[in-house]
């Protein structure tokens, strides 16, 4: 049983998970971040590969790519780095998130031997076609036991939301709406209609909500309806905020969680 497995048994519901930019704010800071981070309540965290065109994400996500790459991040660099510091969150699931050329440049059967070598417990890419997963990834997930987390939407069709629940592991990322990724005061009644209709379907794989969570109402609203939410642009924005103090970073992003 690997680490999601393990998160999902001991604590089915109310996960947080919190995604970061590997090299933002500084090259040097994914291991404090990520050791931070576990230190002050995230269940899970999602490792960002930064990318030059990072289409499913809003601009706050896309600047701290931006800033990541100039300041020389990698993907290998990336995977070093998470090595480094997986024996100080021995328990914490690790997911690398990012988007398919990366990968592919460094070749998909190379990428799986790192993140396997690196202690990365699952991936998320966004613009990973489903019959692509199929057929040339969904052996190596096997393989490896690195499930690929697939994205659903208010659009997604549920023949294909139950394709996914059938052929993919790890959990489901439920996207709150069609838009890119950033914070919002609330959720709508169309998306909480969301919400409740992927609950009726009654799925195998856990569930978690993402994009626009940002304060205590989204937060609660996200994790009565799914396993928990995943946070993004709200903790980039603590880091832009606080950029020499992580884990006065981390304080910032929890206590925005709880207001």
């Amino acid at each position: 049983m690997n680490r999601l497995q393990s998160l999902f048994e001991r604590k089915p519901e109310k996960i947080l998970s919190i995604y970061f930019t590997a090299g933002f704010p500084t090259l040097d800071s994914v291991g404090g971040i990520i050791t931070e981070l576990a230190r002050q309540g995230a269940d899970m965290i999602e490792v960002g590969i930064p990318f030059s065109d990072p289409m499913a994400d809003g601009p706050v996500i896309q600047e701290s790519s931006t800033v990541a790459l100039r300041n020389g991040m990698t993907l290998r660099r990336l995977l070093d780095d998470v090595k480094k510091v997986r024996a100080s969150v021995p328990d914490t699931p690790l997911v690398l998130m990012g988007y398919l050329n990366p990968m592919m440049h460094m070749g998909i059967e190379n990428l799986f031997e790192a993140c396997s070598g690196a202690g990365i417990d699952a991936m998320i890419v966004p613009d990973l076609p489903f019959d692509v997963y199929m057929t040339d990834f969904r052996e190596l997930c096997s393989r490896y036991d690195i499930p690929m987390i697939m994205l659903i939407t208010p659009e997604t069709s549920e023949e294909r939301v139950r394709l996914i629940d059938e052929h993919c592991d790890g959990f489901i990322y439920m996207v709150s709406s069609a838009s890119t990724t950033g914070t919002r005061d609330s959720f709508g009644d169309a998306q909480l209609e969301y919400f409740n209709r992927i609950n009726s379907m009654k799925l195998r794989h856990n569930r978690l909500i993402g994009f626009g969570i940002s304060n205590a109402r989204t937060l609660a609203d996200a994790q009565a309806h799914a396993s928990g939410a995943i946070v993004g642009s709200k903790f980039i924005k603590s880091l832009s905020a606080h950029p020499d103090d992580i884990a006065g970073a981390v304080a910032d992003l929890m206590r925005a969680l709880k207001e």
